[in-house]
């Protein structure tokens, strides 16, 4: 190193030294921030002085070479900062108070709760809030004043039923297709909502919406194209092309308002509350809740019911009780025992697989009820199933014939007695009429008889020989067929092809299900052989199974006997009232206490009490002896009293004659001389509800409904369908004797029935079309009666029956439908569409409406879903309810097997989201429809709807099965 550098570095570090003795050892620090805060300071000053001299710079610049601002800019911000005038809002929307007054505060409360919430956040004008209010009220003006000018009677009486029928026979369809189905792994409900929307393409050929039900994404986009087609139609034009109100508008209709209410609309577990709401007011039928857990198929709905009856059972075994109180939780456990053993019984047969068809319970035919064929063939039911049998045993020209000759001499007895009446008036008679008895008496000859009958009656020659001389050489009588007719019935009866092989066969056993004569066996133990007996009576007595009153009827040495021991007690459960008075909902009656002897033959007895009211006896009489028409001369039930009926002395007399009345029933000699009656007996003695036969609607018009009452009746029913069954199993019949037949057929109809003549057959096929095309247009059928038809068909099926037994129902219910509002009935169902549309039931929806949105004001929060077996619960709720409202009317005139069936479809139907989904927007597409006809809606649904996949395959298959013919 040099003494230069040296020199240097000595220095340097002397000084170091020198600074930190005389500073410290912080003042480096102290210098380092000096100097860094001068460079900072000369920085910003440079760069202020840069800013200013640029905006002179800029400033000099613009004035130069910019043109100058307009006026009227700056004249219209001036205005925008001026304070805005209030926007006055008419607050009329459909000229009725009763409706304007709850309609505006469903506006104010959704503005509320849809708008005003981040709104405020964003601006305090309130401008915007008032155009979107007097936009809505636009609309809702239009709204209401289209809706004046619409008949919707039509809509309510034709179009309604027609979209629910259709979706009915859909759902059926897709039912049969499931039960034919051979992959039985897959989920059932996914399986049925694809099975039922490719009938839905079947039936609707363009449109299929399961897109629209199955997709969240689909529906919503579906929603806003209809709420924008909507604003287009009901918004002013200025309103509409802005878009952002439009959009906006949109929004809150599709998803503020449809999309929530077709959720809760098509939610099943609100449809079974729903149901259970409406008919809350008819109690609660315990043979019904047990027959829905007899016919359940869900093991859930069982288990739901049996943790309830489990939880009640603890709590009813929790108390403490003594005395008269201890005696009725006994019967309630009792009775919740019974549902329980029920319940595991059905839930241990649905998962072992063991399940089957009531109908096919009957394994020994010899056990079931014994039916005589003359009740048979003059009961509707019941001949529907021996004339579908005798068909199938080609035997069906010896039924006809009897039906025919039956039909012959109700024509010929009231000609005859009018010919007597013009006779003795002094009338001049018609020269035809002997001449027309005489050529429809030839008609049956020839139909029948003749040689050239195809098929041909198979009776004695010699008979034959005998009675077409007397129709050709004598005038017709009544009795002109008599002999023949009474060689037929005789052949049918003995003859083993046909009534002995018709007991056998399983159309007995579903006329017996259908007539409700034929019971599953009772549940007195489990599949395993556990003896426990329970049951659900409130006396805890037996109930009889099918088996025991099988063996009952056949067992000769089974002795039974009956007693009214007394009046009921008050104390009674279910009976309240004083000793032997009973009042239920303002009806006092008396309750009469009939104990029940049962004797076996291995020497065991039965006992039980069962309670009865006169009414109930009335009803049992009046069965029997319609049934037993012999019996009306050796029973005579005590007679009815108006005034003073709840007199003691009056009630103990009844007792006395209700007493002697129930001996002579079970007389020992009368059970010999009318075995087929204890089956009627057991029914009316059985510790349960009775059954009765007829409500007080059908005693009314018994002489209109009863197919028993006489058999000028009942042939007159089963004679009108007989042309067609005619053309339908006998086509070689010559061209004169079918014209002379068909006169024969319609001239009985015409006179006799009153119905008009039948249509031809479409050849559309019905099942792959909507139901309306199928309806029948006579002329003299009103609205209700085509509305019944039209749903009857499609809730019960009818159409699988033969057209002999629909055509009977058709003309009980023109009847009934005649008996009850005579030629008012048009006018009843037009006065009622105007009630449900008047301004106070509209009010009324709208209240109802914002009491469910907004109660108390305040916006429902929504519901989380309730727990599964709560569903369940209601579910069965729901079923129990339907099944009990069922009249008893309606099982005499349709089967109660079908009525069943049918009321368990309909709400089966309801039971998946996407179907109800499907039936929702269907409502709402027939409703827009008919609201504006002028514009081309069913066009637009088939574009909206027809880019479903399901679309283009159904077209491809009619084009491959086009290509194949």
């Amino acid at each position: 190193m040099s003494p230069a550098s040296l020199s240097i570095w000595g220095w340097g570090g002397l000084g170091v030294v020198l600074f930190l003795v005389t500073f410290g050892p912080f003042a480096i620090f102290y210098l380092a921030f000096y100097v860094f805060c001068f460079i900072g300071g000369g920085f910003a000053v440079t760069l202020l002085y840069g800013k200013i001299n640029s905006e002179k710079h800029l400033e000099k610049c613009e004035h130069s070479y910019l043109p100058p601002t307009q006026i009227g800019i700056l004249k219209t911000l001036d205005e925008m900062k001026l304070e805005m005038k209030p926007i006055k809002i008419d607050r009329r929307l459909t000229g009725s108070s009763f409706i304007d007054e709850p309609l505006q505060q469903v506006i104010q409360f959704a503005l509320r709760d849809y708008i005003q919430y981040w709104y405020y956040t964003l601006s305090e004008d309130d401008s915007f809030l008032l155009e979107i209010r007097q936009t809505l009220q636009n609309a809702l003006v239009q709204f209401s004043t289209r809706s004046k000018e619409v008949d919707w009677q039509p809509y309510f009486t034709t179009r309604l039923v027609d979209d629910f029928a259709t979706h009915l026979r859909v759902f059926r369809k897709a039912q049969d297709r499931l039960a034919d189905r051979e992959d039985k792994q897959r989920d059932i409900t996914e399986e049925l909502v694809d099975s039922f929307f490719e009938a839905e393409v079947e039936m609707e050929r363009k449109i299929c919406r399961d897109v629209v039900c199955t997709s969240h994404k689909e529906e919503e986009g579906f929603l806003r194209d209809l709420c924008e087609l909507l604003l287009y139609l009901l918004l002013p034009p200025g309103d509409f092309h802005n878009k952002n109100m439009r959009y906006f508008l949109r929004e809150v209709l599709a998803r503020g308002v449809l999309l929530p209410l077709i959720n809760q609309l098509s939610d099943p577990d609100y449809i079974n509350q729903f149901v259970i709401w409406m008919i809350r007011d008819s109690s609660c039928n315990y043979e019904a809740f047990m027959n829905i857990l007899k016919l359940t198929d869900k093991a859930a709905e069982l288990e739901a019911v049996k943790d309830k009856v489990l939880e009640e059972l603890q709590y009813l075994r929790s108390l403490d009780t003594a005395g008269d109180d201890i005696n009725v939780i006994k019967n309630q456990i009792n009775s919740l025992l019974f549902v329980k053993k029920v319940c595991e019984t059905r839930i241990q047969r649905l998962h072992s697989g063991k399940e089957v068809d009531a109908l096919k319970l009957a394994a020994n035919f010899g056990k079931l009820c014994v039916i005589p064929l003359d009740h048979i063939l003059i009961h509707n039911i019941a001949l529907q199933f021996f004339m579908d049998f005798m068909q199938l045993a080609g035997a069906q020209a010896e039924l006809f014939f009897w039906l025919t000759v039956e039909g012959y001499r109700v024509t010929a007895q009231q000609q005859l007695e009018a010919m007597q009446a013009w006779k003795a008036d002094g009338k001049k008679q018609p020269s035809a009429t002997k001449g027309l008895l005489k050529a429809a008496a030839l008609g049956v000859y020839e139909q029948y008889l003749s040689d050239k009958a195809s098929p041909r009656v198979q009776v004695d020659e010699a008979s034959v020989l005998t009675l077409g001389e007397k129709i050709q050489t004598d005038d017709p009588t009544p009795e002109i067929f008599d002999e023949i007719q009474r060689n037929v019935y005789d052949m049918m009866l003995r003859d083993e092809r046909y009534y002995p092989s018709f007991k056998q066969s399983p159309l007995y056993v579903r006329m017996l299900a259908e007539l409700d004569m034929l019971k599953e066996p009772s549940y007195r133990g489990s599949d395993d052989g556990d003896g426990e007996s329970f049951n659900g009576s409130p006396t805890g007595s037996i109930n009889l199974s099918l088996d025991d009153l099988s063996n009952s009827f056949h067992d000769e040495t089974m002795h039974l006997q009956a007693f009214i021991s007394d009046t009921a007690d008050a104390s009674l459960p279910g009976f309240p009232g004083a000793a032997g008075v009973c009042n239920d909902h303002g009806k006092t009656y008396a309750l009469y206490a009939i104990t029940v002897f049962r004797r076996s033959h291995d020497g065991s007895e039965d006992c039980w009490k069962t309670y009865r009211r006169y009414s109930d006896f009335h009803d049992f009489h009046m069965r029997i002896t319609e049934q037993f028409e012999n019996l009306a001369l050796i029973l005579k039930l005590p007679g009815k009293k108006t005034f003073n009926n709840m007199d003691r002395d009056f009630l103990e007399k009844r007792k006395k004659d209700l007493n002697a009345y129930l001996q002579l029933l079970l007389n020992p000699e009368m059970v010999k001389g009318c075995p087929t009656l204890i089956p009627y007996v057991y029914d009316f003695l059985e510790n349960k509800a009775y059954s009765k036969g007829k409500g007080d609607f059908a005693r009314k018009i018994d002489t209109l409904v009863n197919p028993l009452r006489s058999s000028m009746r009942n042939v007159s029913n089963a004679v009108k369908g007989l042309p067609d069954s005619l053309a339908e199993g006998m086509t070689k019949v010559s061209d004169n004797m079918g014209r002379m037949s068909e006169r024969l057929g319609q001239d009985i109809k015409q006179s006799i029935l009153k119905v008009p003549p039948l249509l031809p057959k479409s050849e559309i096929d019905p099942e792959h079309c909507r139901v309306s095309a199928q309806l029948d247009d006579n002329v003299d059928d009103n609205i209700p009666l085509r509305v019944m038809l039209l749903l009857m068909d499609e809730v019960f099926d009818l159409k699988e029956k033969n057209q002999w037994l629909r055509r009977n129902i058709k003309n009980l219910l023109q009847q009934l439908i005649r008996a009850t509002y005579g030629d008012t009935i048009n006018r009843k169902i037009v006065d009622h569409v105007d009630y449900l549309t008047s301004p106070e039931q509209v009010a009324d929806y709208v209240k109802k409406f914002r009491d469910s949105y907004w109660p108390n004001g305040i916006l429902a929060e929504t519901l989380p879903r309730r727990d599964k077996s709560i569903r369940m619960r209601t579910r069965i709720a729901a079923k129990t309810s339907l099944l009990g409202i069922m009249p008893d009317e309606l099982k005499h005139i349709i089967g109660a097997d079908t009525t069943r069936k049918g009321i368990l479809r309909v709400f089966d139907m309801f039971q998946y989201q996407p179907m109800n989904r499907r039936l929702v927007y269907v409502f709402l597409e027939g409703f827009l429809e008919t609201m504006f006809p002028q514009y081309k809606f069913p066009e637009l649904f088939v574009k909206l709807h027809s880019r479903s996949p399901r679309i283009h395959r159904y077209g491809q298959k009619l084009k491959s099965s086009s290509l194949k013919r």
